[in-house]
């Protein structure tokens, strides 16, 4: 088990050399620094907490810059911890970069889903609409609330309320590619949250050790033209009898 933190940017497309299309998150990902390391001797349970987004002093406060200065870091504005993973391979304050991840590899990527306020149970749970006739005393209410008998609402019962602003997990997603130049990692598809929201991304629960064939991407070289010698020569003739006619013409 292995994770890092990283920053949603917004989703593209990229092509394959064969023509295909695939639609791909685009993940930031500033080196992570290890704040913390839990112990099942101290804490009761292993895992290891990273820090991304260094944000100056005056947003911060003593405690959370107490806790960072042990690591001799900055202070953090998204911390998380990863468990599963083996603490012996991390040292508190060690820098990680993007490259922890290879092209292939699955992945869960853990983020907040975007909130959508208050909403029904039309928009919150897919439910169908009545009759929108005049005639019609329903529209778009919730509908019955339960059977006579055990008068009261049962546990469970779909009804309005809070929509989004939940963490949410999508297992299983793909690393298209790894930028090492960018610090950016392309994943598969689409991932919860809004853009410059802070994600979570870990090794696959479900497919352990699981690695996919890379695809071979198309990579996209700028291509310079360069003009002649014999064009530029007459160019450069062309400006200065131009220039020189003008000249004479003022002088005159």
């Amino acid at each position: 088990m292995k994770g890092i933190l990283g920053k949603k940017i917004g989703m593209t497309q990229v092509f394959t050399k064969e023509g295909k299309l695939i639609p791909v998150t685009v993940i930031e990902v500033e080196p992570n620094v290890v704040t913390q390391i839990k112990t099942v001797e101290k804490d009761g349970y292993e895992a290891v907490q990273l820090a991304t987004d260094t944000i100056r002093e005056g947003l911060s406060n003593k405690p959370a810059m107490g806790h960072t200065n042990k690591a001799n870091t900055t202070p953090k504005r998204f911390l998380k911890e990863i468990r599963g993973v083996n603490v012996n391979d991390y040292t508190l304050g060690q820098t990680i970069g993007v490259d922890v991840f290879s092209e292939g590899e699955l992945v869960d990527v853990t983020g907040t889903s975007k909130g959508k306020g208050f909403q029904g149970v039309i928009k919150r749970h897919n439910q169908s609409t009545g009759p929108m006739g005049h005639g019609s005393q329903y529209h778009r209410g919730v509908g019955s609330l339960g059977t006579l008998l055990p008068m009261h609402v049962l546990k469970g019962k779909k009804m309005p309320g809070q929509m989004g602003n939940v963490q949410r997990t999508v297992q299983n997603l793909e690393i298209v590619s790894v930028d090492t130049e960018n610090s950016v990692i392309l994943v598969k598809g689409n991932v919860p949250g809004p853009k410059k929201s802070f994600v979570m991304i870990r090794t696959a629960v479900k497919k352990k050790d699981a690695k996919n064939t890379p695809a071979d991407l198309i990579t996209y070289v700028e291509v310079v033209e360069e003009t002649p010698a014999e064009e530029v020569n007459e160019e450069v003739a062309t400006e200065v009898a131009e220039e020189t006619t003008t000249e004479e013409k003022t002088e005159e």
